[in-house]
């Protein structure tokens, strides 16, 4: 069983869960599943879990993504992207100088409005699902994060834009935002994701690959994963304590990595925080979540 991520180049055309599809057949095992969904027509980084690997997915699925993509002006449609109904067209475009103005108002921690075409819930049913059927769909504003986003090229027609932004964030409701405070209307027309996380288009392999017997040698394994957490070492007596569920005490702990923990019995731990375990071998047995003062560290997702 291969156990850890493997990151996919996505291509167009494909679902997400398609593409979890592909690999458990190519892979010849179920327990795989994505840590954050590409549209159809979005193409690029897209890690799948494996094996206990997806135990760690609501960590990796939580992390900031970066994309690259097309911005089509005076173009208007339903879902935001190319591949919609038109709703509206004008031969108007923004200046440059408008363009730039624009994009530094939807800089920061905005609320966005998802889509009516996403998989957002509303009272229980997909939105896209309301949208299709041309009900109603009134989706409340979230709020997100967009940490950068810079110009890489611009003409009359297009702007291709570089956007790192937290999970939950829609580049195709960033690309209708645009358009709208521009007063000529836009929408997305292509769409690469880059980075998710810690994984990069640089660790992707692509499913003719992946096909072609290559899953192994792209794995990312599971001691690689959750490199931004902390970490601390036990010893055997720890091991056997983290295999059960129990609490980790001080005198469990060998040694603390990245210098965020000092291990020394009656220190104090940061509040609310997680933190990989790991044994002297260097293996992931599990996740664990500190808490007050005195008080042990106590395993929520246990790998071994």
């Amino acid at each position: 069983m291969i156990e850890g991520v493997l990151v996919v180049d996505k291509p167009e055309g494909m679902t997400s869960h398609d593409v979890v599809a592909f690999a458990r057949r190519s892979l010849g095992q179920s327990r795989i599943g994505h840590t954050g969904t590409l549209d159809p027509f979005a193409t690029g980084v897209l890690p799948l879990a494996c094996g206990r690997a997806t135990r760690l997915v609501r960590f990796m699925s939580a992390a900031d993504k970066t994309y690259e993509g097309t911005i089509r002006f005076g173009l208007v449609t339903d879902t935001y992207d190319i591949t919609g109904t038109e709703v509206a067209r004008t031969d108007a475009r923004p200046s440059a100088d408008a363009v730039l103005a624009t994009i530094e108002t939807l800089r920061g921690e905005p609320l966005q409005t998802p889509p009516s075409f996403s998989a957002k819930k509303v009272g229980g049913r997909r939105a896209y699902d309301l949208a299709r059927k041309q009900e109603p769909v009134a989706l409340a504003p979230v709020a997100v994060r967009l940490r950068h986003v810079d110009i890489i090229s611009l003409t009359p027609e297009r702007a291709l834009v570089r956007l790192t932004c937290s999970a939950g964030y829609y580049v195709r409701s960033f690309a209708h935002d645009l358009g709208t405070r521009l007063g000529v209307g836009a929408c997305l027309e292509t769409l690469r994701r880059t980075r998710s996380g810690h994984f990069e288009l640089s660790q992707a392999i692509t499913l003719s690959a992946l096909d072609a017997g290559g899953g192994p040698h792209a794995l990312i394994r599971l001691e690689e994963l959750l490199p931004e957490l902390d970490a601390v070492v036990v010893g055997a007596t720890g091991r056997d304590r983290v295999r059960h569920g129990q609490t980790i005490r001080p005198e469990d702990l060998i040694r603390a990595l990245g210098g965020a923990i000092d291990v020394r019995p009656g220190d104090e731990m940061a509040a609310t925080d997680w933190v990989r375990v790991i044994d002297e071998a260097g293996a992931l047995l599990g996740v664990a979540k500190r808490g007050a003062q005195d008080e042990p560290l106590r395993p929520n997702i246990v790998l071994t």
